[in-house]
């Protein structure tokens, strides 16, 4: 009996085709989806769409920017290792390129939490943070001495 991979690319929605503005071939395309979609599923508990989702997945394609090298080489090695599910899939990118792995977490996390639905399912303002800005409660501001404790880490310039 032949196994086919969980990845394989059965059909392309348009989505999927080769898509120039994100400089990904359609089989990186489709692969990308089928990998974000395992990252962060469609929750119907939580009235939730997944990262795949063709909104999110758009935005996803169109943001990628500095991160795409690094995107295509993690899809590169998502294709030669084959994983069958996201635990897999994030156990053996974080062991062997930890560096890819951020990268495809950092878009995929950037992407799909500035998603209206998703922001208005975790009790979040669908609204840009600025000028109104959020609240945020009063807080043990010792906890900072550590941090400042370890001192300047730059070098002052002199004004000229």
């Amino acid at each position: 009996m032949k196994t086919v991979s969980p990845f394989a690319i059965v059909s392309l929605s348009p989505l999927t085709s080769a898509d120039t503005q994100s400089g990904l071939s359609a089989e990186e395309v489709g692969l990308l989806r089928q990998v974000a979609g395992l990252m962060i599923p469609q929750s119907e508990a939580f009235g939730v769409p997944g990262a795949d989702d063709p909104l999110i997945f758009a935005d996803l394609l169109a943001s990628l920017g500095r991160d795409l090298p690094a995107i295509r080489e993690a899809l590169s090695l998502v294709k030669q290792t084959q994983q069958s599910d996201a635990a897999a899939l994030a156990a053996m990118l974080t062991s062997t390129r930890p560096d890819l792995c951020a990268s495809l977490v950092s878009v995929v996390t950037r992407c799909y939490y500035r998603d209206n639905r998703v922001m208005k399912s975790i009790g979040m303002a669908v609204r840009a943070p600025y000028p109104e800005g959020f609240s945020i409660e009063p807080n043990d501001l010792t906890l900072l001495d550590p941090v400042k404790a370890r001192g300047r880490r730059y070098r002052l310039v002199a004004d000229e």
